[in-house]
């Protein structure tokens, strides 16, 4: 997921990144989402919880311990879903997603 424009709303990067989405993949298909966030057990816990028990999460803390990027591969059912996903993410305190 790339960086917003200031100069488009979040509903039309969402809607952009479905089409992409929907060019890109056949649905179902296997995901891989990544995140950063400040190095927390609770901001963890709370990206953690974005997936299901069938995710394959990878967790890698930065050189200097301050941050740790997420890295979650899920089969997703479609494009809405990871739009979904990335939605609740997104009020995740100081999660920057990739």
């Amino acid at each position: 997921m790339k960086c917003i424009n200031p100069n488009r709303s979040k509903d039309e990067f969402y809607s952009d990144l479905k089409q992409k989405l929907e060019k890109e993949h056949s649905f179902p298909s296997v995901y891989m989402f990544k995140f950063i966030v400040p190095n927390s057990n609770k901001l963890h816990a709370q990206v953690e919880a974005l997936f299901g028990d069938e995710a394959q999460i990878s967790i890698r803390e930065s050189s200097k311990g301050n941050y740790v990027s997420v890295t979650a591969k899920e089969l997703m059912l479609s494009a809405e879903n990871i739009i979904a996903r990335y939605r609740s993410a997104s009020k995740i305190e100081g999660i920057v997603s990739l």
